[in-house]
């Protein structure tokens, strides 16, 4: 694995809501393009001055729909633009030392695919399926008809996703998020990111995986991290529900995978409930403390550090409130500024403390309502202590010397903290 990860948090960007981009209707993949990448340079500024320096894309590439639908890997979607636009964008962020990371979509197609579209039931084919009375009925990826599983038994699918990779890393990305990497077969990354490797020993390979067995998984399959869905949801739900005795659960499972890889972690992301809607704006610096403070590769779901909101539904358009357009810059967002100073004062933090990428974390101080956390590393170490309550709390300090953030204080070998309080400490 190469060394940058270690000192890499991404800001994550959904481009197609982004820029504004017509997603339901139908698109025609072989329309001309029309040039709305370009609108995310004015916002590369943005992502510096919080203190971030990776670039998380998701899909770019030409599709039907919401983009995991690709019908061409190797161009632009035209309701993006096209190579020129994105050359301009990976060149914007290398001037200002920002990794860039590519959605990869391997698991399926959409149906508009032309080797899907134009296949015969005598001549190779690239997807899971069968013949019946002349017509293919293709497997498709969890229900959804429209998209299609690709058979990753077939060395030409194997091919095909390596090309598409070196090609893309040739042009001067980084490394990929493997979509769906949970829903397929281990041996085919095993197959494919080794061959990539050889060209290309600096690319990083991050795997989509929601549930199973995380630590095995990346053995067996060689990707080197991967999103830590468990964190999240003890993230969210411990926060949202009282519960902290979840949240120390996941934290306590969270450390034992960095004895194999270290996850990318995250409290939002474009599948899911905004953090702010999920737990309430006072709890979400509580939520972003723990995200900078634990072990991990972090992320931040653009729109979330201004403390916008949104819910997931369960339906056709069900993503669409999480997926935004954007304005033409920071400028012209109306901030939830506590929310905001919380993101730039955790993330800084965690710039002076690299170390934190692979630190242990003890649960210090443990209640339904209240707790406090101690990541560590030799002689230096930073504590978190969170209030979920409606009285204030004295909590202990766990040798803290100072208060970094947060609206704590320290009394002694204490710390206090107001109803819904929380304050991150150096010790």
């Amino acid at each position: 694995m190469p060394e940058w990860p270690e000192h890499v948090m991404w800001w994550h960007v959904y481009p197609l809501g982004f820029v504004g981009a017509p997603i339901r209707d139908g698109v025609d993949p072989d329309a001309a393009p029309v040039h709305r990448l370009d609108r995310l340079e004015p916002w590369l500024d943005h992502l510096i001055e919080l203190g971030l320096n990776g670039l998380l894309l998701g899909p770019v590439f030409a599709a039907e729909t919401h983009g995991y639908d690709t019908v061409d890997h190797f161009r632009i979607d035209p309701r993006l633009g096209d190579d020129a636009d994105f050359e301009r964008l990976v060149s914007a962020a290398r001037e200002r030392g920002i990794r860039v990371l590519l959605d990869g979509v391997f698991n399926h197609v959409g149906r508009a695919h032309p080797a899907f579209r134009d296949q015969t039931e005598h001549g190779p084919s690239l997807f899971r399926g069968r013949w019946v009375d002349g017509r293919f009925e293709a497997d498709v990826f969890e229900g959804h008809d429209a998209l299609v599983a690709l058979d990753h038994s077939s060395p030409a699918v194997v091919d095909l996703v390596v090309e598409v990779m070196c090609h893309w890393l040739e042009r001067g990305i980084d490394g990929w998020r493997l979509d769906a990497a949970y829903a397929v077969p281990h041996a085919f990354w095993a197959e494919v990111l080794p061959r990539v490797r050889e060209r290309f020993p600096d690319a990083w390979f991050l795997g989509e995986v929601i549930h199973g067995d995380a630590a095995l998984i990346v053995h067996e399959s060689t990707m080197d991290a991967l999103t830590q869905y468990e964190l999240w949801q003890g993230i969210w739900h411990g926060l949202a529900d009282g519960n902290l005795f979840e949240l120390a659960h996941a934290v306590e499972r969270h450390d034992e995978l960095l004895r194999v890889f270290v996850p990318q972690t995250f409290v939002g992301n474009h599948d899911v409930t905004r953090i702010a809607s999920a737990v309430g704006a006072d709890l979400v610096p509580h939520a972003l403390a723990v995200l900078f403070t634990v072990a991990g590769t972090p992320s931040v779901y653009a729109g979330d550090e201004f403390g916008w909101t949104a819910v997931k539904e369960e339906r056709l358009g069900g993503d669409d409130a999480v997926r935004p357009e954007f304005p033409a810059g920071p400028g012209e967002v109306d901030a939830d500024d506590r929310i905001l100073a919380a993101h730039r004062a955790l993330i800084a933090l965690r710039r002076r403390k690299p170390w934190l990428w692979r630190a242990h974390t003890d649960v210090v101080d443990l209640a339904n309502t209240a707790a406090v956390l101690r990541t560590a590393t030799g002689d230096d170490a930073v504590v978190v202590a969170l209030n979920l309550g409606d009285d204030p709390v004295s909590l202990p300090a766990a040798d803290a010397r100072a208060v970094v953030t947060g609206d704590g204080t320290l009394a002694g070998s204490r710390v206090e903290l107001p109803p819904r309080g929380w304050a991150v400490l150096e010790a």
